[in-house]
């Protein structure tokens, strides 16, 4: 048993810890909690600008009826949300290992010249990005069509057609966001046991059941963390679909975000807006709840294996 003395200095310093933390935990508290009410708010009224102010209407539930009854492009959003999170993060997740695999086993003069390229993408500003690749994209002058051009194809309108337009944003946002995946994924493998990963090498017949059997096992929790992080930011895409394609052609590329930004700047309606981001951040909530809970549950489950 520790001594009176000793209990009595352990409390004084969790106290201690307590009171000193309370004000900051407070403050993100408030800073977190404000705009979500504030949003949930005025969710429930309908906002008219009359003579430089805003007039308040309470209107109920109205703006989610509406939403869940009427609404047409914020649900094709959703859809294209959904495949653009799909396909992307899948491909970028792909890439990102394969890159981190890459510059892990290249001498140090190639790891350097390795990382140097692969990052690139993630340090272009966003507008540069979308300027760039719709002058890559371009129907009449773009780089990719004069590329086809010398084996005698296309011209094709990699922006302005809806059977490719979402695909072309798809590909833009792998080019900008591996990068950062391949980052998450480097470090990961960075932080694996050296002998371990020597013993596995002897032991293992290929390079291949290396990496299935003893690198991903080992890479899984920060698999699961890069692969939330990056679902999470693939539902809040707007820059690259704004710059390249403004949501068109039609619904081909519109998405939650482009949505939500549309009602509440240029149509002005405050109140819908308010609810269609309630709907999306509650979605997205569930999203990583359910999704923390299936890693927990796999992760118990492999611990109680073990």
């Amino acid at each position: 048993m520790a001594p009176a003395g000793l209990d009595e200095k352990a409390r004084r310093n969790r106290r201690w810890v307590v009171v000193s933390l309370l004000p900051v935990a407070a403050f993100f508290i408030v800073l977190t909690a404000f705009p979500v009410v504030n949003l949930l708010g005025l969710s429930f009224f309908h906002v008219e600008w009359q003579d430089g102010a805003a007039r308040f209407d309470f209107v109920g539930m109205e703006n989610f009826r509406r939403l869940f009854s009427q609404e047409t492009v914020f649900w094709a959003g959703v859809r294209n949300n959904i495949v653009f999170a799909v396909v992307a993060v899948s491909g970028q997740m792909i890439l990102g290992f394969s890159m981190a695999l890459a510059v892990k086993t290249a001498g140090s003069y190639g790891r350097a010249l390795l990382t140097g390229i692969f990052l690139l993408p993630i340090v272009v500003p966003p507008i540069v990005i979308g300027t760039m690749w719709r002058l890559i994209m371009g129907r009449e002058f773009g780089l990719a069509n004069t590329l086809l051009g010398f084996f005698g194809l296309g011209p094709v309108d990699w922006l302005g057609d809806p059977d490719l337009a979402l695909a072309s944003v798809i590909f833009v946002d792998i080019w900008h966001w591996t990068p950062f995946v391949f980052l998450l994924m480097l470090a990961g493998l960075e932080s694996l046991d050296g002998e371990v990963l020597e013993a596995a090498r002897i032991d293992t017949v290929s390079r291949w059941q290396q990496i299935r059997h003893v690198i991903m096992p080992m890479m899984l929790p920060t698999i699961a963390i890069t692969l939330l992080f990056r679902v999470i930011l693939s539902f809040k895409v707007f820059d690259e679909v704004y710059l390249l394609t403004s949501g068109g052609p039609g619904t081909a590329t519109e998405v939650v975000n482009f949505s939500i930004y549309r009602t509440f700047f240029r149509q002005d309606q405050v109140g819908y807006g308010a609810a269609m981001s309630v709907v999306t951040l509650f979605s997205i909530s569930l999203i990583i709840i359910l999704a923390r809970a299936f890693v927990q549950r796999r992760a118990s489950r492999r611990e109680a294996a073990t």
